[in-house]
C-alpha cells in the first residue's frame, strides 16, 4: 500500500473522530496514531529504543 493511501486513510479517520467525536477524540485518535507509528517502526527493525535517547550527531 503507498504512503498516499496511507495517508488518505489516517486522516479519514482523524476527520470522522473529529466530526462524531470531537477534539478531544481527534486528538486521542492522533496520539494513537503516533503511537501505533513508532510500535510498527519498531517491528520493522527501522527503529531502535536507543534511538530517544541517544544525543544526535552534529554534521558540518
Amino acid at each position: 500500500m503507498s504512503m498516499a493511501v496511507v495517508g488518505m486513510i489516517a486522516g479519514m479517520a482523524l476527520g470522522f473522530a473529529g466530526y462524531f467525536g470531537g477534539f478531544g477524540a481527534f486528538l486521542l485518535v492522533a496520539a494513537l496514531g503516533a503511537v501505533g507509528f513508532v510500535v510498527g517502526r519498531f517491528l520493522e527493525g527501522d527503529m531502535e529504543f536507543g534511538d530517544f535517547f541517544r544525543p544526535r550527531e552534529r554534521r558540518r
